[in-house]
C-alpha cells in the first residue's frame, strides 16, 4: 500500500502549503478541519513552528479550532517552496453502549428551559436560530442543564442580546460499534463573555459528554447526535 494511501486516511490532518499559503495538498481529515478553521490560521501557526534550518520539528502545544482539539503539530520542509503541518487530535472520550451516553429528550426543550430561567429579571433579548429538523438526543441531561446554564450566565454579563444556534456540524463524527453519530453544536453568542467562568464550564462540559470552545464574544458547545 502506498504510503500516500495512509496520509489520505490518517486520524490525523496534514497540509502542504506553498511558500505563499497556497495548498498543495491535505488530507481528508484536513478537509473536515477547514470548514471550522481558515487555512490562512495553519499556514501561519506551520510558519511559527517550523524549524529555523530545513527538516522537521515537533511542538507539544495545546491548540483548539471550534470542536477541534490537537496536543501537538509536526512542522516540516526541504526547501523555501513548500511547508507541510500535521495537528494531533486529543483523544475523544469513548463510552461503552448508547445507554451511557444518557436519556433521550427533547434538545429543544431543554434549550427553551434554559433560557427562560436565564431570561427571568433579565432585560436581555434572547434570540434563536435552531436547526427544526433534529430528533430526541441522548443526554446526560442534568450536567447538561447545567452546563446550559453557566454558560448563559457567563454571557449576560454587559450584553443586550443572546442568540442561541442549534446546527449539525457538516463532516464531523464519532464512530461507535461501526455506526457513525454525526456532530452537533450550540453556538451561544452575544456581546459579550466574562472568561471567569472558563474552568467550571469546561469541567461541567466533561460529565455531559460534551466539549466548549470559547471566543471572545461566544461559547460552542459540541456533541456527538446519538439518539
Amino acid at each position: 500500500m502506498q504510503a500516500e494511501a495512509w496520509i489520505e486516511h490518517d486520524y490525523n490532518p496534514f497540509i502542504v502549503f506553498d511558500n505563499s499559503g497556497k495548498i498543495l495538498s491535505l488530507n481528508q481529515e484536513a478537509q473536515y478541519l477547514l470548514g471550522e478553521v481558515a487555512h490562512k490560521k495553519i499556514f501561519d501557526i506551520a510558519g511559527a513552528y517550523a524549524s529555523m534550518t530545513y527538516g522537521f520539528k515537533t511542538t507539544i502545544i495545546d491548540i483548539a479550532f471550534g470542536s477541534y482539539k490537537f496536543y501537538a503539530i509536526t512542522v516540516g520542509y526541504n526547501d523555501e517552496s513548500s511547508i507541510g503541518i500535521k495537528l494531533y487530535k486529543s483523544a475523544t472520550k469513548k463510552f461503552a453502549n448508547v445507554e451511557e451516553y444518557g436519556e433521550s429528550a427533547n434538545i429543544y426543550a431543554l434549550l427553551d428551559l434554559c433560557i427562560s430561567a436565564s431570561s427571568t429579571n433579565s432585560s436581555i433579548k434572547f434570540r434563536k436560530e435552531f436547526d427544526p429538523t433534529f430528533p430526541d438526543v441522548r443526554l446526560k441531561i442534568e450536567p447538561f442543564m447545567k452546563l446550559l446554564t453557566k454558560v448563559y450566565q457567563s454571557h449576560i454579563i454587559a450584553s443586550t442580546t443572546i442568540t442561541t444556534r442549534l446546527a449539525l456540524i457538516t463532516g464531523e463524527y464519532i464512530r461507535f460499534n461501526n455506526k457513525k453519530y454525526p456532530i452537533f453544536s450550540i453556538s451561544i453568542k452575544a456581546d459579550a463573555r466574562d472568561g471567569s467562568y472558563e474552568k467550571s464550564i469546561e469541567e461541567i462540559a466533561g460529565k455531559s459528554n460534551c466539549t466548549v470552545h470559547f471566543e471572545n464574544d461566544e461559547t460552542i458547545i459540541s456533541a456527538a447526535l446519538v439518539s
